[in-house]
């Protein structure tokens, strides 16, 4: 049986999760200093021991620590020998986990992006709080992007298209529906919010590859991939989108395995109260869906957050293992929560759960974990094993060690900006340009082969008036010189009516 020993309990038993079990998710909960970090800390390393890849969020920094072996020189090394001692731990041993570092904005680890088309118009509309309205026209630019073979990539490329069917709405409503100057304005202006809170740096390429994030070391261990989140939890709603992506992205290209040995992977969602704060009914639908489905695709998903009661009653449902540590209960609704909280586990004969919640120390959890048969077990007040790896952040410089020898160095340090929606539209406007230039040109060389067509004409008809004049003027010279004396007369009047023709 594959187990991970999560800690002795007040009863002499000892709480192990086992491996079989896990892809029935859990959750790991606790007010803040109740040492919630370290249970997720000593989960991923069992996880990672049993082979099983793990992605987890490190909102404060404190998990990036499982990238460097404990030591006897830290100032709790007594403490966690004690500790080892106190609940029979056997072989604690000080050890490193294979770590790698991740990071949307690509300061503290790799840069991880995906592209607009991957994300997907829903979440991207979930992302800019859209209206249903606006939310329509988005799938209506998804749409027009695909049928006309415009890879959406970044931030550009979708405002691209997005002023596309703006300008081209009266023909594109024909076939897609109704498009409004106003909607797509609005989402325009989103994107830039969207820009401002830096997504431009997690929209783009080389996107992410899920392969990349479920390696194992030559010896069979898994990579723990953390997540550098305390820039990103900043844009909570960046952050909730990215994770459930994430989630949707494992859901939908991994196979279908059943009830495996063990999970293909351990997610865990922390602060998962973000991902549910102000989120609409029907987003939360979808999040219960992957929930509940993702798990015959051997994933385990852990839910990381301060209350139980920041996470919907139908998510909650889809848990089987709980790790709950100290709550406090200072005003009537801490109190109803702890309540609630202490009537999802099992109940202990050896003590009252309402009453220990309040009780429980640093590093002491209440724990109830699945049986072999899929139940929950009686609830144990438990004390939760040190950690192997340090306890405490690394710093820069063991983060660059550790990037330099990463299996992904070089994989997507570099943002590529290929031929796109926007450099397609960019010809496209160019080559339109072109053409209205070159037909107003021709209209100015026809207006001006007009005029002079009409100028000629009418000098023509003036050459023809002009000859008939002459002519007849000479005859009554010729005329009028016989009168008046021959040669003489005709040459006077010839030269006065000269004189008149050249007037």
């Amino acid at each position: 049986m594959s187990t991970i020993f999560i800690g002795k309990d007040t009863d002499g038993k000892a709480q192990q999760l086992r491996l079989e079990k896990a892809n029935r998710h859990g959750m790991v909960a606790g007010a803040t200093g109740t040492g919630k970090t370290v249970t997720l800390q000593i989960l991923s390393e069992g996880f990672a021991k049993a082979g099983v890849p793990v992605f987890a969020a490190d909102v404060k920094g404190d998990l990036s620590g499982i990238s460097q072996s404990g030591s006897a020189d830290h100032k709790l090394h007594d403490k966690l020998i004690s500790r080892a001692e106190k609940i029979d731990l056997k072989n604690y041993e000080y050890m490193a986990l294979p770590t790698v570092f991740w990071d949307l904005h690509g300061e503290k680890g790799h840069p991880i992006r995906t592209t607009i088309t991957e994300m997907g118009p829903m979440l991207l509309s979930r992302l800019m709080d859209l209206t249903d309205t606006q939310e329509g026209i988005m799938n209506i630019a998804f749409d027009v992007a695909e049928d006309n073979d415009w890879p959406l990539i970044d931030l550009k490329d979708l405002k691209a298209t997005l002023n596309f069917i703006a300008e081209n709405r009266d023909v594109l409503m024909m076939e897609y529906g109704n498009i409004t100057s106003q909607s797509v304005a609005a989402i325009i202006r989103s994107l830039l919010v969207l820009d401002r809170e830096g997504a431009d740096e997690f929209f783009g390429e080389p996107a992410v590859k899920l392969s990349d994030l479920m390696r194992k070391t030559e010896d069979g261990m898994g990579f723990v991939n953390i997540l550098a989140a305390d820039k990103l939890i900043n844009t909570p709603k960046l952050y909730s989108t990215f994770l459930l992506w994430l989630m949707s992205e494992l859901f939908e290209e991994l196979p279908e395995v059943g009830d495996p040995d063990k999970p293909i992977m351990a997610f865990f969602f922390d602060e998962a109260h973000l991902v549910f704060d102000e989120s609409p009914k029907a987003l939360v639908d979808k999040i219960t869906q992957v929930a509940r489905l993702i798990r015959s695709k051997g994933v385990s998903v852990w839910f990381v957050t301060q209350n139980p009661a920041d996470i919907p009653d139908d998510v909650l449902g889809q848990i089987g293992n709980r790790i709950q540590h100290a709550l406090r209960g200072f005003t009537p609704k801490e109190q109803k929560a702890i309540k609630a909280s202490a009537s999802a586990f099992r109940p202990n004969p050896a003590f009252k759960t309402v009453d220990v919640i309040t009780e429980l120390g640093v590093g002491e959890a209440l724990v109830s974990v699945l049986d072999e048969k899929g139940r929950p077990q009686v609830v144990g007040q438990t004390l939760i094993r040190p950690p192997a790896s340090r306890l405490g952040p690394a710093n820069k410089k063991e983060r660059e060690l550790v990037m330099g020898d990463s299996p992904v160095k070089g994989l997507y340090d570099e943002m590529v900006d290929r031929k796109s929606a926007y450099e397609i539209l960019q010809k496209k406007r160019e080559e339109i340009r072109k053409a209205q230039q070159k037909a107003a040109e021709k209209e100015v060389r026809e207006k001006t082969r007009k005029k002079t067509t009409t100028r000629r004409s009418t000098s023509r008809r003036k050459s023809s008036v002009r000859k008939g004049m002459e002519s007849g003027a000479r005859q009554i010279a010729y005329e009028f010189g016989k009168k008046i004396g021959g040669v003489t007369g005709g040459r006077i009047l010839r030269g006065i009516l000269g004189g008149m023709m050249r007037r």
